[in-house]
């Protein structure tokens, strides 16, 4: 399969967010498969603390980065050094996010940080990488992290799911570019996790039984590429795909019966839901 031919011993993967959570776990995952790694992220003592643990599960090379995904101009200074060092990338895993509380009135610089990190992050990474893999022609790999909150929307964190439901167009749109692009041996997928513990685990110091771990959820993306998926849905301990999957449908539904916006939490059409979902 083309997408997973990226990912073989003695090619390189670049992960953003990388020091810890999903984006360690696949770090240490590529790793393992002989692979060069480059992590970028935030904090010289988390990234070198990842960097050896990355190097000790059999890399054949390492590089750790101190990068701010929301700088273009660091994320094109991070392909060039990968450039550099190695050639270019061969797998892209746009992964870093953040996820503090966020509200409709503000405030705007919790706003502007989350849509800087979590979508332009995403965007500035493809931006940075993909004419260079484009150029390289070999097979090529970009993955993009979205979350269930960015296709369903749940009340909560309005900036959060902005960001995510970004990430999702976005990732939808460059695959569609890829594949109309004549010899194009690159494809982009969109990873959505279920509910992982990891540094964005708000408030939980020991794994919750509902939740996956980061490795669990990095072994299930890569059985998904196996498949040549596209979109590639977690489930977890508590969510199985099948109740995902009317999540998702019923969101669908609020535009196509004309509910109200998010109706499955309307006072009106939540008892509706419960009984669709008993179907």
């Amino acid at each position: 399969m083309m997408a997973y031919a990226a990912i073989a011993a003695g090619n390189v993967a670049v992960i953003t967010g990388g020091a810890s959570g999903i984006g360690l776990a696949a770090a240490l995952k590529f790793a393992g498969m002989g692979m060069r790694v480059a992590i970028a992220d935030l904090g010289a003592d988390r990234l070198e603390a990842a960097r050896a643990r990355i190097a000790a599960a059999g890399a054949a090379d390492v590089w750790a980065a101190e990068v701010d995904v929301a700088d273009a101009d660091a994320l094109a200074g991070l392909a060039a050094g990968v450039t550099a060092r190695w050639g270019g990338a061969d797998v892209v895993m746009l992964n870093a996010g953040i996820g503090p509380d966020s509200a409709i009135t503000g405030p705007a610089d919790v706003w502007q940080r989350i849509m800087a990190v979590n979508m332009w992050g995403v965007i500035n990474g493809a931006q940075a990488f993909l004419p260079g893999m484009l150029e390289r022609g070999r097979a090529g790999l970009i993955l993009c992290t979205g979350s269930k909150q960015g296709i369903t929307t749940p009340p909560g964190n309005p900036a959060y799911n902005v960001s995510k439901a970004g990430v999702k167009v976005f990732t939808e749109a460059l695959q569609h570019d890829l594949r109309g692009r004549e010899g194009c041996r690159i494809s982009a997928h969109l990873l959505i996790p279920g509910f992982v513990f990891t540094g964005l685990t708000v408030g939980v110091t020991e794994k919750p039984a509902a939740a996956w771990t980061a490795d669990q959820t990095v072994d299930f993306m890569l059985a998904s590429l196996e498949r040549g998926d596209f979109y590639i849905l977690c489930p977890d301990n508590d969510v199985p795909r099948a109740l995902d999957e009317k999540r998702i449908l019923w969101a669908a539904g609020d535009i196509v019966e004309n509910r109200p916006p998010l109706s499955r939490w309307h006072k009106d059409h939540g008892e509706a839901f419960k009984a669709y979902l008993k179907r």
